[in-house]
């Protein structure tokens, strides 16, 4: 009866084990379509994994022909993070890790830092938090 007792209690602490896992995977959100005056085809998908949230703009996603479009998140405070430019020497960066600063994304912009302007914008359903 002993060895039983010590079989089953371990095979619960494996199932308690496996399920904790499970419960910390990545998750995904697919945002609705890019709107704005040069920012108006595709979406953004954000996964967050780990506390960290990564943002890739969907293959049919046009970054504009403007002089610098950047990634711009705007936070569930209303904050707004200028990040990297998506035309970069070489490529293109459609893919983005958000600093660790940043904990919620209410909208992703694309701002020209060129000139001052609000090319398009997108959000999700809900806001999304690390």
């Amino acid at each position: 009866m002993r060895g039983f007792k010590a079989l089953a209690l371990a095979a619960l602490a494996t199932t308690v084990t496996l399920t904790a896992a499970a419960g910390y995977g990545a998750t995904t959100y697919t945002s609705k379509k890019f709107e704005g005056a040069k920012a108006n085809t595709g979406t953004v998908t954000a996964v967050v994994d780990h506390g960290k949230i990564t943002l890739t703009v969907s293959p049919d996603f046009v970054i504009p022909d403007t002089p610098a479009p950047s990634w711009q998140i705007a936070d569930e405070k209303g904050d707004v993070y200028l990040l990297q430019q998506f035309k970069i020497k070489g490529g293109t960066n459609r893919s983005i890790v958000l600093p660790s600063y940043i904990h919620s994304i209410a909208k992703v912009q694309v701002w020209c830092s060129f000139a001052e302007a609000l090319l398009g914008e997108t959000s999700f359903d809900k806001t999304i938090s690390s």
